[in-house]
């Protein structure tokens, strides 16, 4: 099985990419409406009406700028996915067409790159900051993850391997 061009592997994981893209997308507005409700509860909880809540679902509407905040949260991480994941569409769909070292490609693995850096500094953050306003009921015990790190380092280093890629490409172009 070839792995560029149409009808390839390549194109097969572009068809992929394109729904989880899109399930992303779902995802985000799912959230934010499941926030803008946490909110609205939190500040105005008879719009619930005459339903009867019990002791668990009166704590959730009581905690509803904490609820809000995680939401938020998951909402950045989301956000951070879709940034890669419209970056690798973008790569696969050169791939499918052929066309690998497309000059495009470098600045897409660098965004791919500092994306997966930001969403685990963002990791920190949230898992900082969960810590200090003792949200969970016990301290987390998940520090320096060195697989995250080492991720981000190959992709920069990938994206390095194209650029040279597209210049020797362009070379060869110029070459009678």
């Amino acid at each position: 099985m070839r792995a560029l061009g149409p009808g390839s592997v390549s194109s097969f994981l572009k068809i992929i990419l394109d729904v989880v893209y899109v399930a992303l997308w779902i995802g985000i507005g799912v959230v934010g409406l499941l926030m803008l409700a946490a909110l609205l509860l939190s500040f105005n909880p008879d719009l619930i009406g005459s339903l009867s809540l019990s002791a668990e679902g009166a704590s959730v509407v009581s905690r509803g700028p904490v609820l809000a905040g995680g939401l938020l949260a998951a909402a950045l991480y989301m956000a951070g996915l879709q940034v890669i994941v419209a970056r690798l569409r973008q790569i696969f769909a050169t791939l499918t067409a052929g066309d690998p070292f497309h000059p495009d490609n470098v600045l897409r693995l660098r965004v791919i790159g500092l994306a997966l850096g930001s969403l685990e500094l963002v990791r920190y953050a949230v898992r900082f900051a969960g810590d200090w306003l003792d949200l969970a009921q016990t301290k987390s015990s998940q520090g320096f993850s060195l697989t995250a790190w080492f991720s981000v380092l190959v992709v920069f280093v990938l994206a390095e391997v194209f650029r040279e890629g597209a210049r020797l490409r362009r070379e060869a172009e110029l070459t009678i």
